[in-house]
């Protein structure tokens, strides 16, 4: 279908509607500024409204932000709560914008849909892909790799998944607590945040997490010909942090890193100005 249905015109340089997947879910799409554009994929319970302090991006480059299918205001259809799936939403969301030349920036999941579009489609339409604190395989049994699920098997995601059904506030607090650095969110931020994971409900949570966890892209990393940014925190919390981040970036041919000193797993909110600063330096190194 492909078709982008503008609902709400808050400004000539911010634009919000639908993209209609082949599918028929309607997917919540976030348009603001002109110029290269820069498409912001969220992590899993998450929403684009962790995005918003990248809006000022808007003022040199075209910022598109979209909640994934299961998400925030988007829709949630019975199936298609996979990585393949999401990134076809992806491109379809691409296709629908006319968007060419764009940028990726995926967070924690969103970095598996960013790469699992480079696995689908290669490098039509974009010039370049960051991961922010992501992981390429969250059950890895090896060194750089932090995740919680580290050398686990599925077992262990469905008994976890099963820990947040029995309590989902609770699990969710935890969840964005663990987020910060501190270990401990702010009282305004953990509300809100709580608010956008309780969007997305437990059926879609857990069906969307186990296929995540069990995705391995390790292999496609050197196969990464695009320019390349990771960007990761540094937290005793939930945090893949820097030896993932070195692993991610060793793996893509001439990635850069960059590890923000004050962040856990939520760089670009905890240190926005550092992190939109190296967003800058990246995206105007682009030809």
């Amino acid at each position: 279908m492909d078709m982008f249905e503008a609902v709400e015109t808050r400004d000539e340089n911010h634009v919000a509607g639908w993209v209609t997947a082949t599918d028929s879910a309607r997917l919540w799409v976030e348009v603001r500024g002109q110029g290269r554009p820069v498409i912001f994929v969220h992590g899993w319970t998450m929403s684009s409204r962790f995005w918003r302090r990248q809006h000022g991006l808007a003022d040199s480059y075209q910022i598109v932000t979209l909640d994934l299918r299961g998400h925030g205001r988007s829709e949630t259809p019975i199936r298609g709560h996979t990585i393949p799936r999401y990134a076809r939403d992806l491109r379809e969301v691409i296709r629908a914008l006319d968007i060419k030349g764009a940028t990726l920036v995926g967070w924690s999941m969103g970095g598996s849909v960013a790469l699992e579009y480079w696995q689908q489609f290669g490098s039509d339409r974009l010039s370049g892909i960051a991961l922010v604190e992501s992981s390429p395989y969250p059950m890895a049994d090896a060194s750089w790799n932090t995740h919680r699920f580290r050398g686990l098997g599925p077992e262990a995601v469905q008994t976890e998944m099963e820990a947040m059904r029995q309590d989902r506030a609770a699990f969710g607090s935890r969840f964005v607590n663990e987020m910060f650095i501190s270990g401990q969110a702010p009282a305004h931020a953990l509300r809100w945040m709580c608010a956008e994971h309780l969007l997305t409900d437990d059926q879609t949570a857990a069906a969307v997490y186990e296929d995540y966890a069990a995705r391995d892209y390790v292999p496609l990393l050197p196969s990464l010909t695009l320019p390349a940014l990771a960007v990761y925190g540094r937290s005793r919390h939930m945090c893949f942090g820097p030896s993932a981040g070195r692993f991610v970036a060793g793996s893509i041919p001439g990635a850069h890193l960059a590890v923000l000193e004050r962040s856990g797993h939520l760089p670009f909110y905890e240190e926005p100005d550092t992190f939109n600063a190296e967003i800058r330096r990246f995206l105007s190194a682009l030809t």
